[in-house]
């Protein structure tokens, strides 16, 4: 079966995440196929011809280019997300990378929010000038600084919102209103709020990506990512051409894997909100935890904005800084016992990390301040263990 594009339009989340993109072969198989192979053949020299020329039907001729089971994961992921297109990649910066060269070129502008992820901020401030490219990145919840860099003409617009670590949130129609009128496409990293809490493209935003190997595998099995948009045209004459002939091409295994992980996205992300939610309250309460940053609570600077823009929950992602710096840190950190010790996020299980030694340890002292990172931060992804056990686990690393 191949999922009716009629049929499918008219789903809804939860369908989507379970049959979207469905297509079997002849074996008729329930779950979907993996296709591992590199390569396809042809009747006769002549279809192989049409089909590298583009005259022939439209057909699968090289795994670098477009395989299977990865285009049932870029349909599924489209459908869930609401996008005209998707891309899978081999991994999330990946399609950070791909987006953003996709957007601009030498002698090009492109204009980030500050508060970003370590590798993400890499390409920005180091990778993208190596090509030519001017990058200025700004305080992603100061009104008026966009206003001023986005008051000149720029190729793209890169945010995270909410941000890592720091859980910034970002008023992405006001930034997509001023990037619109300075020319630029607008690319959402998505990650932290996931297609379920918030839909950059209704927003306005342009491009939308994800690494999958987050909360879409969301059991810290495999790397993937993922670009959705609806520009046809851009796609065809800009974003084909880096995929094409650069190869960041996701395994058909990989895509198999983040397939099965789409299907519960939405239950594990429900279950992940509803302990963060309750552990940042917890947090907040004990007298070792000098601050929580959380999007769910009254007390985050943009709990509003996240509200409105976030389906009116937090995610599964919370911020605490330790009065103690980072010796107070490690102290809590080697003292868990049920919560990891990973700078992986949106697994199944309760993972932790210290920011400044880990995530964002190339990223210069003085611009992890900016950016609103301290010694005494621990990031904490918030799994699906029950909440005593977790409450506990914390309790008792917090009083050595």
């Amino acid at each position: 079966m191949t999922t009716d594009k009629k049929a499918s339009d008219k789903w809804r989340a939860a369908t989507r995440s379970v049959r979207g993109g469905t297509a079997r072969s002849g074996f008729n198989e329930t779950s979907e196929a993996i296709f591992m192979n590199s390569g396809y053949v042809y009747d006769t020299a002549a279809e192989a011809e049409a089909s590298f020329d583009g005259t022939g039907p439209e057909r699968f001729v090289y795994s670098r280019f477009a395989n299977p089971t990865v285009a049932m994961f870029e349909e599924r992921l489209a459908l869930l997300e609401g996008a005209s297109y998707c891309r899978g990649t081999a991994s999330g910066m990946s399609a950070v990378w791909n987006a953003l060269i996709a957007c601009t070129k030498a002698g090009g502008r492109v204009v980030g929010s500050r508060a970003l992820f370590g590798s993400c901020e890499f390409i920005l401030t180091t990778l993208l000038p190596r090509f030519g490219v001017e990058t200025e990145l700004v305080d992603g919840t100061d009104h008026a600084a966009w206003e001023k860099a986005l008051s000149k003409p720029a190729d793209a617009v890169f945010i995270e919102t909410p941000s890592n670590p720091t859980l910034e949130v970002i008023d992405i129609a006001f930034v997509v209103d001023l990037a619109h009128k300075a020319g630029a496409k607008v690319v959402v990293d998505n990650v932290f709020a996931t297609p379920i809490l918030q839909k950059p493209m209704e927003l306005g935003a342009d491009i939308v990506v994800y690494s999958a190997t987050k909360h879409i595998d969301g059991q810290g099995r495999c790397l993937g990512g993922a670009i959705l948009f609806n520009d046809k045209e851009w796609h065809d004459n800009h974003l084909t051409t880096f995929l094409r002939h650069t190869g960041p091409s996701m395994s058909p295994f990989n895509a198999w894997v983040l397939l099965k992980g789409l299907e519960t996205l939405g239950l594990r992300v429900d279950q992940h909100i509803r302990n963060a939610t309750a552990l940042a309250g917890f947090l907040s309460e004990q007298p070792q935890v000098s601050r929580v940053i959380y999007p769910g609570l009254e007390s985050h600077p943009q709990h509003e904005l996240a509200m409105k823009q976030m389906s009116g929950r937090g995610g599964g992602l919370i911020a605490i800084e330790l009065a103690g710096g980072k010796s107070a840190a490690f102290s809590l950190l080697d003292n868990l016992q049920l919560i990891d010790i990973s700078n992986n996020l949106g697994d199944a299980k309760s993972l932790a990390t210290h920011p400044w030694t880990t995530t964002h340890q190339r990223v210069p002292a003085e611009d992890k301040i900016t950016m609103g990172i301290t010694e005494g931060m621990l990031r904490l992804s918030v799994g699906l263990e029950d909440i005593d056990d977790l409450k506990e686990d914390l309790t008792a690393a917090l009083r050595v």
